[in-house]
């Protein structure tokens, strides 16, 4: 089994997301999706989503398109990483939080692949949120 994880607010859920999901699936069988802390979301974004983190896990829950969705943490932001040990990291075409250390925390076989932008014109959550 080939796990995939990725990570993200995912406070207005948009196709751009739904893209996101289903193209990470694609790199294995078993697709984890972890949703950003509030706290964690106010600290990188300066502000606070608009829905809260059971809310949105809740959201992402009901697609039905992981086969476990889980809350970051809050301490220690890889270590959701090291609970699950995916061996795919699938980031955002923009995602920039928490990247720059992702090698020293997965194991040396596993991968960190980049996932491709959906219409970002239209689809960026903070194009939506108003």
């Amino acid at each position: 089994m080939t796990k995939v994880m990725v990570f993200g607010t995912f406070d207005i859920i948009h196709p751009g997301h739904i893209h996101m999901f289903k193209e990470a699936k694609q790199y294995g069988d078993y697709l984890v999706i972890a949703v950003a802390r509030d706290q964690t979301v106010c600290d990188i974004k300066g502000k606070t989503p608009k829905y809260n983190e059971n809310i949105r896990l809740q959201n992402v829950l009901e697609l039905h398109l992981a086969d476990k969705v889980r809350l970051g943490c809050l301490e220690d932001k890889y270590q959701a990483i090291r609970e699950e040990d995916p061996d795919i990291i699938a980031l955002g075409y923009d995602q920039k939080a928490f990247v720059d250390n992702l090698a020293l925390v997965i194991r040396p076989d596993a991968k960190i692949v980049r996932l491709q932008p959906y219409l970002p014109e239209i689809y960026k959550s903070s194009k939506m949120i108003k």
